[in-house]
């Protein structure tokens, strides 16, 4: 999947960008995006960028392209690195792969974020204003000036929920036990989050992913097999 530096070699030109280039265009979505953290996915195989004579790394439009991707994937799926990493190496092997939940758009797909008013966000779901206050009362939706895709996904479900009888103050516990979760994932990083560089600050980050990924499966689990009994 990835390029060797050696092979990669070439002279930078126009449509090449550095590091601090590629930080300037990509910070606006991903502002916790830093040039360690670059460097760590480069480590980690995700992007492969070129190298000039000099050793300094460019990074062209399919870079950027997979940089946005790979991201896109931790912060809206929190999807470890390893599981993106197969799935890109899939990719490129030509097949048409499955992330975990459902197929998933390839890079080339993907566009950035939509940003969402409040009163877009209660158009676009379908719902009201009073559901949208009510699910901010319950904590389900941070209040904000501007919502994103999350928050319009969670508001489409409180629609479908309400129709079903079930509001959003029935769902308070939620948010208790993503902070239980929470509890456990800084506990378990706790011999990492100690060290004070920049790489063990990625790995951190990354380990994160990983264990709230892990907590996800068994919250599915458990949910499917509550699903079975109601069905015997």
């Amino acid at each position: 999947m990835a390029r060797s530096a050696a092979q990669a070699r070439v002279p930078g030109g126009p449509s090449l960008l550095s590091i601090g280039q590629v930080l300037a265009k990509l910070n606006p979505e991903f502002p916790d995006l830093t040039p360690s953290k670059l460097r760590f996915l480069e480590e980690r195989q995700l992007v492969s960028p070129a190298r000039t004579e000099s050793g300094y790394r460019k990074f062209s439009a399919a870079d950027m392209e997979r940089l946005r991707f790979v991201l896109t994937m931790q912060r809206d799926h929190y999807l470890p690195l390893k599981v993106i990493r197969g799935y890109l190496a899939e990719m490129d092997a030509g097949r048409t792969p499955e992330l975990p939940g459902g197929s998933v758009p390839s890079p080339s797909m993907l566009s950035s974020e939509r940003r969402f008013t409040k009163d877009e966000l209660i158009r676009e779901a379908g719902a009201n204003a009073l559901l949208l206050g009510d699910a901010v009362s319950a904590s389900l939706i941070l209040p904000s000036d501007v919502y994103g895709e999350d928050a319009l996904a969670v508001l489409k479900s409180l629609v479908e929920l309400q129709r079903s009888g079930i509001e959003p103050r029935h769902l308070r516990g939620f948010r208790a036990a993503a902070e239980r979760e929470l509890g456990l994932i800084e506990n378990a990083l706790m011999p990492v989050s100690r060290r004070k560089d920049a790489s063990s600050r990625a790995r951190a980050a990354e380990m994160a992913r990983e264990i709230a990924g892990q907590l996800e499966v068994v919250r599915s689990s458990l949910i499917r097999s509550a699903l079975t009994r109601l069905d015997s």
